[in-house]
């Protein structure tokens, strides 16, 4: 690029960077002027979602990445409904439950009601779509805010949704449930209104189902005072609830709560039985040992550094010296190799304690940060990572490259990681306690960075506290690993991931030279 375009395109990024900060990332065609549109949209910096309307990018995405997009969404159509409607619209029910029961999914197609205009259908990139339709007596007096949107509070959402919500979305309409603190915030919309007993009738039959009988009769006898006839009926097609009588104000714990309960069974199905933990501690560990160099290679191929068997043993070996060699200050896959090894040490110690006899959840909720730190030190000392990141869990955003699932908000974290810590403790199958430690982790995804490795990292100790052997997940197999998590992140399947990772520890992996 010429010293020319340098300076326009420079120019650009700062005027880009000032609309990130007040719009989100997301920019209308009179935000910018033509110059700095058109060099940005040519660099990578912008992607035009639909004509006159454009999203921050990264220039090393390929026109065909999902990433920016996904990263992007609730972003995009806070900015187009707020800058068409102001705060004169709501998202239908169905699209409300989901922005507050923590879906992490960007859905096909989101419907927005407005108090005036026309209806118009948008389509969106890649296969998503917004519906806007005008009807002023359906947008409530009383919104919240949900990521930037207008949408019903949770109690008139639930008195509102159809019968196929619960239906299709069960474990979404079972957190509703758990965020529901009072019959209170329901009977008062259900005691108004055409239609309200068949409402009444669904909650009051799923309330009973999910174990809080004393609060289904609460609102059968109370619309029964107001003479309503309600004919009480389950809504939720599904053997048995995941969350029980649980409740939360927080829907990201019920979430995790929910996946953990509901995706059990399928779990031990896929799972040969537990060998059990062996009396032999050292010979655990000299197989595991055995293990590295093959882990190594895989784990650290599967997220992008280029590494070979000579790497490892050289950095196995100590001969990895960034204050002596500056080759190696600037070598981010030697870095990576390093931060490995030391890694698979701390792991190391810590299923040394599993096999004595320590609960794996709480060893792995004490020494998890220990791990992170081991992974990232050398870079930190080559000085590529600032040493405060080192300090805990992200304080910002994150995504997942090509995914349709978002991982949780900064805010959700600490939450969330307890829950799973808790989760991991009181679990009694080892292989349940591998497979869904390992997703719900990456689910997560708490740090900035690093959060693969350390998920297989902790699959591997909660694999040892049942026997079962430390367990590659080989780079040939990536792109089928990536769908076996995609499947459970975004359609609710684990199965896949857990008859993944049950292949996997049944085939002996194999390091390639280099």
């Amino acid at each position: 690029m010429t010293n020319n375009k340098n300076v326009k395109l420079s120019s650009a990024l700062r005027a880009l960077k000032k609309l990130q900060i007040r719009h989100k990332g997301v920019v209308a065609s009179g935000d910018l002027g033509s110059a700095h549109r058109r060099i940005l949209l040519s660099t990578g910096f912008l992607h035009q979602v639909m004509k006159g309307w454009y999203i921050c990018a990264d220039p090393r995405d390929g026109g065909g990445d999902s990433t920016a997009w996904y990263a992007n969404f609730w972003a995009f159509l806070s900015g187009y409904l707020s800058r068409n409607f102001g705060k004169r619209y709501c998202l239908n029910p169905e699209a409300s439950l989901l922005m507050q029961t923590g879906s992490t999914v960007v859905p096909r197609q989101v419907v927005a009601i407005a108090k005036t205009g026309g209806a118009r259908a948008i389509s969106l990139p890649f296969d998503t779509s917004l519906l806007v339709y005008p009807d002023e007596s359906r947008v409530p007096g009383t919104r919240i805010e949900a990521r930037g949107l207008q949408v019903y509070p949770v109690a008139e959402a639930l008195c509102l949704v159809p019968p196929s919500f619960f239906r299709n979305k069960p474990r979404d309409a079972e957190i509703a449930l758990g965020l529901l603190r009072d019959p209170a915030e329901v009977l008062a919309l259900l005691l108004t209104g055409k239609g309200q007993p068949t409402a009444a009738g669904r909650l009051a039959g799923a309330l009973r189902f999910v174990g809080r009988g004393a609060e289904a009769d609460r609102i059968l006898s109370t619309m029964a005072k107001a003479h309503h006839r309600v004919h009480e009926h389950n809504p939720l097609k599904i053997p048995a609830p995941s969350l029980g009588t649980a409740r939360e104000r927080s829907a990201y714990v019920l979430r995790i709560a929910a996946m953990w309960q509901g995706w059990r069974k399928d779990v031990i199905a896929e799972f040969p039985p537990e060998p059990g933990i062996t009396a032999n501690t050292r010979q655990y560990l000299g197989q595991m040992q055995e293990r590295y160099a093959a882990d190594a290679y895989n784990s650290l191929s599967i997220e992008g550094y280029q590494v070979t068997d000579a790497l490892i043993e050289r950095v196995a070996r100590g001969g990895w010296n960034p204050e002596a060699t500056p080759g190696d200050k600037k070598d981010k896959d030697a870095m990576a190799a390093r931060g490995y090894y030391e890694a698979f040490q701390a792991v190391k110690a810590s299923i040394g304690k599993v096999l004595k006899g320590q609960n794996a959840g709480e060893v792995a909720r004490v020494d998890h940060h220990d791990w992170y730190s081991a992974l990232f030190r050398p870079a930190v000392t080559a000085g590529i990572v600032e040493a405060s990141q080192l300090a805990g869990y992200r304080t910002g955003p994150v995504f997942i490259r090509n995914s349709k699932h978002t991982p949780l908000p900064r805010e959700a974290l600490l939450d969330a990681m307890e829950k799973l810590f808790g989760l991991l403790s009181s679990e009694p199958s080892a292989a349940v306690r591998a497979v869904l430690g390992h997703h719900l982790f990456v689910f997560i995804h708490p740090y900035f960075d690093g959060n693969g490795r350390i998920g297989r990292l902790m699959l591997n100790v909660m694999l040892a506290s049942g026997g079962y052997p430390w367990t590659v997940v080989r780079m040939k197999r990536r792109a089928k690993y990536m769908d076996a998590l995609e499947a459970a992140s975004v359609h609710g399947n684990i199965t896949p991931l857990a008859r993944f990772i049950a292949d996997e520890m049944q085939t002996p992996p194999l390091t390639i030279k280099g």
